[in-house]
């Protein structure tokens, strides 16, 4: 099934999904819960979108008013049809792909970010230090929210350098939210 936009200027236009590759797209409802999360945040902000699979994500955030977005995701061809579908939707002055695994992409990108998203494999281990190379590289606003989207079963240890600000569950999908603990 196709991952959809579900709301801003490009609301209800669909993506595709990459061919013979297992993409797990972030679950409608789980994109419009977190975009209702964000919505004060998102107009004018700049968005790193790590693990970007179908580039949903970014995609919605420029939609719904981003200033800047940038999706990495480490699989050639589906960071080559994220460029595509970006083109095609008109947002390719906003929206910049990086294809590279993200711990290499993270010293390729300039920052600083409002939001990042991340949504690894569910069977990765937490992305310690994807979440230590956003401090080390200065990626993070002051008041930047970092968001982890994992599987609702797992614990999630304590994260250096981080505090925690919010969890959000739906059926087997959770959304942690994060804040620098100096911020």
């Amino acid at each position: 099934m196709s991952p959809k936009i579900t709301g801003g200027s490009l609301g209800s236009r669909k993506l595709k999904s990459p061919k013979g590759m297992t993409v797990r797209p972030t679950p409608g409802r789980v994109k419009e819960s977190l975009f209702s999360i964000l919505m004060h945040r998102i107009e004018g902000a700049a968005v790193l979108d790590l693990y970007a699979g179908t580039g949903a994500i970014g995609f919605e955030a420029a939609s719904r008013g981003a200033a800047r977005v940038v999706s990495v995701e480490a699989h050639r061809e589906t960071a080559q049809q994220i460029e595509e579908a970006a083109a095609q939707l008109g947002v390719d002055d906003r929206l910049t792909v990086v294809g590279a695994p993200v711990e290499r992409a993270l010293y390729r990108v300039e920052g600083p970010f409002d939001i990042v998203y991340m949504d690894p494999p569910y069977a990765n281990e937490v992305p310690l230090q994807v979440f230590r190379l956003l401090l080390e590289r200065s990626l993070l606003a002051p008041d930047a929210v970092v968001i982890y989207e994992h599987a609702a079963k797992r614990i999630l240890p304590d994260i250096p350098g981080y505090r925690s600000t919010r969890e959000e569950v739906y059926g087997d999908v959770a959304l942690a939210f994060f804040a620098r603990a100096d911020g």
